[in-house]
Formats: C-alpha cells, sequence, structure tokens
C-alpha cells in the first residue's frame, strides 16, 4: 500500500476493526518513512456474478456501480451515506444470496426501490423514473400515487 503523503511503500498497520457490519475491514495504516496515518478498507471480491440486462448484454456485478446509482437517487437528499452504503450492501448480500452465476438486473432494481421506499421517497420515484423508463409525466403521478395509497 502506497501512501497517499510521501509515496512510501512501507507501513505498518496500527488498528483493524470490522466495518460495515462485517463487509469489510477498515485499517489504520502508519507510514515508516514519513509516519503520516491513513486508512484502508478490505472487502471480499465478489469474482463472477454477472448481471443481465433488459436488452440481454451480461456485465459484471459491481457494487461500486450500484452504490453511484443510490447516490445519484439520492442527491441533495436527507440520506447519510452510512445509509446508503448499508443499502448497497444488504443488496449485494441479498443478490449474492439468491443468486451463483447471474443475477437478473430487474432483480437488483427492484431491490433498489424496495430500500429507497424505506429511506426517501423522492429517492425512490427518482430510481423507479430510470429503472421503470418513465416517459411521461404522468408515469411520475402514477408512481406517486402508488406511494400515497401504500400509506
Amino acid at each position: 500500500m502506497r501512501c497517499p503523503k510521501c509515496g512510501g511503500q512501507e507501513d505498518k498497520v496500527v488498528d483493524s476493526r470490522a466495518s460495515r457490519e462485517g463487509a469489510a475491514i477498515r485499517r489504520r495504516r502508519e507510514c515508516a518513512k514519513c509516519g503520516h496515518r491513513f486508512t484502508t478498507y478490505e472487502e471480499v471480491e465478489h469474482n463472477g456474478l454477472m448481471v443481465t440486462k433488459r436488452d440481454g448484454r451480461r456485465e459484471e456485478f459491481s457494487r461500486e456501480k450500484l452504490l453511484a446509482g443510490i447516490k445519484k437517487a439520492c442527491q441533495k437528499r436527507p440520506v447519510g451515506s452510512g445509509a446508503m452504503e448499508e443499502l448497497a450492501d444488504k443488496v449485494t448480500a441479498e443478490a449474492m444470496e439468491k443468486f451463483e452465476n447471474e443475477v437478473p438486473g430487474e432483480y437488483i432494481g427492484k431491490l433498489v426501490m424496495d430500500g429507497l421506499r424505506g429511506l426517501d421517497e423522492v429517492a425512490y420515484v427518482r430510481f423507479a423514473s430510470v429503472y421503470r423508463r418513465f416517459q411521461e409525466a404522468t408515469d411520475f403521478v402514477h408512481e406517486v400515487r402508488k406511494l400515497e395509497a401504500a400509506k
């Protein structure tokens, strides 16, 4: 691991602990060259799980891409980054648990929509508008009415 301050390659681990409910390990490191302390995260690499898209294409599952979509939906909303990370972890874990090699993109989208519905309704509608490919304003109105009926 290179030091972000001086680029030195030798460091020592000062502290390690579980992070994100055991999904990652947080390590506090100290550079042997300059003494700068920095944090790294280590997590299990999910090799092999492919996402099947609507058009039949397949691409490798990416938690980072999933989290980016969640963050985009929650942009300028009162949703903490911890809640977004937790939702990404939950969706990832459920997809890994249910599918071994290929997961339909629709399944992931549904899990994200269900999670966003509980976090923030505006973020939910934003995500739904992209996921369900809303074409007209009436599509938004219909989705908001469904939200109100669910209450």
